[in-house]
């Protein structure tokens, strides 16, 4: 049973903070990864904080685990929170108030191998060519990832 379970066990439907590590991959021709459940938007690969772990151990173990690849460095793109953070289940009331901490991602090994028993899909894009169905918030931050790294290639 996962940390998330154990506590809606104890608190019900009580707002509940949880930590997300994601992570931007990006592959040697600058493109990003992007993952998403069958029939929800994409996004980038994440999962949730688990006990006695820390946040690069989460998001390593999430996307060996969901896409196959393993991650070699870390890079901390931002901390994030606020109320555009909360989420709402409909169907059980429960409350999240996550707090999301994006990494980025240049040296990883492996290749592609998405879960299919979770239903997942993943691949890489331009950054000029984002999916129609991408998360807003992601979307922004890709589009703020894409300036930075345009200004780090004309400085060298």
């Amino acid at each position: 049973m996962s940390y998330c379970e154990v506590m809606r066990q104890m608190i019900g439907n009580s707002p509940l903070i949880i930590v997300r590590p994601s992570v931007a991959i990006l592959n040697h021709d600058g493109q990003i990864l992007l993952s998403r459940y069958s029939g929800t938007a994409w996004g980038i690969p994440g999962g949730i904080l688990q006990l006695n772990e820390s946040v690069e151990e989460c998001i390593s173990r999430n996307v060996l685990e969901a896409i196959g690849l393993k991650i070699n460095r870390l890079s901390l793109l931002g901390v994030y929170s606020g109320k555009e953070f909360i989420n709402r289940v409909e169907e059980s009331g429960d409350e999240y108030h996550t707090v999301a901490i994006g990494y980025v991602c240049t040296e990883f090994e492996g290749e592609i191998n998405p879960d299919k028993n979770q239903g997942i899909e993943a691949q890489f894009f331009g950054l000029n060519q984002l999916p129609q169905e991408i998360d807003p918030f992601i979307k922004n931050k890709l589009v703020e990832l894409k300036g930075q790294l345009e200004k780090m290639n004309s400085t060298i």
